[in-house]
């Protein structure tokens, strides 16, 4: 069952997630009560606990067939293999990295995967066509982005994004961390850039059993009726 519709609430940090589907029927969503006082405390303290948690993600990110990604941050195309089987052959993953040698890699990986385009990314700026992408991935490397120039960045994020497409950001969650505090983002400093590069956050999860977080992005823009290029609505 897909849901087509999501509010997010964010009250001091914690989300609370009310989720409507189609149907109007109640949705299955996991809760923030707490029943064991020791749950939170047990967690993998590993820089890859996310991946363990694959399958949730993938449905968080809601990718349909034919849709264009981009993996800025590709690394060793982990998660460039999972979005290339949800994009499907009528789609694109464009997994995104500044180091040539990582670049050469993902594309002996994915030789034979024609909907997985590697290539060279400029560490300013993300280096594809102005509304290109439907969504960008962005795993355990956000952290690595100039502090300096990540506001620029998320505009031009909304550059490559398509009006109504979307920023997936996964992170550590420092405050939160056993260990790698300095390789995350505080969600609250996460938030607040994003924001003024033009996003706003519209769902954002703890996974249990990390130290890691998703928060979804859709740009400002998109909560005001768009101009036709026409000059009607």
């Amino acid at each position: 069952m897909r849901y087509r519709w999501r509010l997010l609430i964010l009250s001091v940090g914690w989300a609370f997630l009310a989720c409507f589907c189609s149907r109007m029927a109640v949705a299955e969503c996991p809760t923030s009560r707490i029943a064991d006082t020791q749950a939170l405390a047990k967690r993998d303290g590993s820089g890859y606990a996310h991946r363990q948690k694959a399958d949730f993600l993938l449905d968080r990110l809601d990718i349909w067939p034919g849709d264009q990604v981009l993996d800025l941050g590709a690394g060793d195309g982990w998660w460039t293999e999972h979005l290339a089987k949800k994009v499907g052959s009528e789609g694109t993953v464009y997994a995104a990295e500044v180091n040539a040698a990582l670049v050469e890699r993902l594309q002996k990986r994915f030789a034979e995967t024609s909907q997985v385009k590697a290539y060279l990314c400029p560490p300013d700026k993300p280096g594809l066509p102005e509304n290109s992408v439907d969504l960008v991935f962005i795993s355990a490397v956000y952290h690595h982005l100039n502090k300096e120039t990540r506001i620029q960045y998320w505009r031009e994020l909304a550059n490559v994004v398509r009006p109504t497409g979307r920023v997936a950001i996964l992170e550590t969650y420092p405050a939160l961390a056993v260990k790698g505090k300095d390789h995350g983002t505080q969600l609250s400093k996460l938030i607040d850039e994003a924001e003024q590069g033009g996003w706003v956050p519209v769902e954002i999860w703890y996974l249990p059993g990390t130290q890691h977080y998703l928060a979804i992005f859709v740009q400002q823009k998109a909560f005001f009726e768009q101009q036709s290029p026409f000059g009607g609505r």
